[in-house]
């Protein structure tokens, strides 16, 4: 287990016992320090990971509340026990939700999932499941597995139950994922096919074994894999190209019940920055994007959103219409005592 970073934590304590002659101590304590939060190597080719602590959560739930000072909110019926965070009890009509209060503004990045859905649900009776989030809003309950209806991003579902009844080819559990710019609805009378990125059959109900899930986002590549067979091994799930994410948004994870319900639980949730090399060409081509989207995959046109207006630009924006209004008074002021003037002339 990784040593606690927080006050409480073991290395403070003895930190706090050592004295100015003790420097050789307190170097070898931020060397193991720094080899746990440095880089590895994974997969082929010069890419490394480091886990991203700010976007992480992991046992004992520290940094978890309500408050502004906490990194991880939590919403609706979620609470946070000793061994995990359970997003919704085995009861009927619930939701809960658990958000990243601090935006994320790597460009690649890779985010594990450790959970858990489990209950006394037989067949069919149970659900409705789990989603994932990298949202440009964050904290808004909505139909979507605890989640606002037409986001902005990415989800990832883990839905436990078929709500369309004549579908025969797709097995449940099933992840899919759903690329947003926020025209689009999750049709969930059909399982979220009709706006569907991929998917596949994921049974990870009930095991007695752990169950993960990696989200994987390289030079505009997204690629899903799970671990959920009990032999610490991924397996692919859903890999798709040219997928267009902009920085800056949040990551969450939510879940709902209905008549049917489940516990849904998260023990852990992991990002990793990702380097990558890239080649001159490629930096041109993975510029920053405003909306999400997907290539070859049409979406309903969005407009961007304008950036912010600076100071300076509010500031004169506001002097000049001043001044326009002040002229505009005075000519007419003018014009009417130039009118009264005329008038009296007529008369006498």
């Amino acid at each position: 287990m990784a040593p606690t970073l927080g006050p409480s934590g073991w290395w403070w304590r003895w930190l706090r016992g050592l004295s100015a002659r003790d420097g050789s101590k307190i170097f070898l304590l931020f060397l193991l320090l720094g080899f746990e939060q440095g880089p590895r190597k994974v997969g082929a080719g010069q890419t490394f990971e480091y886990l991203k602590r700010e976007h992480s959560l992991s046992k004992p739930y520290q940094g978890v509340g309500t408050g502004s000072s906490s990194l991880w909110n939590l919403m609706g019926n979620a609470m946070v026990m000793t061994q995990y965070i359970r997003l919704t009890p085995d009861m009927q009509s619930k939701q809960g939700a658990l958000w990243n209060r601090m935006p994320c503004f790597l460009r690649d990045w890779e985010l594990q999932v450790h959970f858990k859905i489990h209950g006394q649900g037989k067949k069919n009776l149970h659900g409705d499941g789990l989603a994932i989030w990298y949202t440009k809003d964050r904290m808004q309950p909505g139909p979507v597995f605890g989640n606002m209806d037409k986001f902005v991003g990415l989800g990832v579902f883990v839905d436990t139950y078929p709500n369309e009844e004549k579908q025969q080819e797709r097995v449940f559990p099933y992840i899919s994922a759903m690329v947003n710019n926020g025209s689009l609805s999750y049709d969930h009378e059909r399982d979220g096919r009709p706006t569907e990125l991929g998917g596949c059959t994921a049974i990870v109900r009930n095991l007695h074994y752990d169950t993960f899930l990696v989200i994987r986002y390289v030079k505009r590549h997204l690629t899903i894999m799970m671990d959920i067979d009990g032999k610490h091994e991924w397996r692919d799930c859903i890999e798709v190209p040219g997928v267009r994410l902009p920085r800056g948004y949040y990551f969450g994870t939510s879940s709902i019940t209905g008549d049917l319900s489940d516990n849904h639980d998260i023990i852990s949730l992991k990002l990793f920055e990702l380097t990558v090399e890239r080649t001159p060409e490629e930096e041109k081509l993975h510029r920053d994007v405003f909306l999400p989207s997907v290539d070859n995959m049409k979406l309903p046109e969005m407009t961007a959103p304008l950036p912010p207006l600076s100071g300076l630009a509010l500031f004169l924006i506001v002097f000049f219409s001043l001044v326009f209004s002040v002229f505009a008074i005075v000519i007419g002021i003018i014009l009417y005592n130039k009118w009264q003037e005329q008038s009296r002339k007529r008369f006498y």
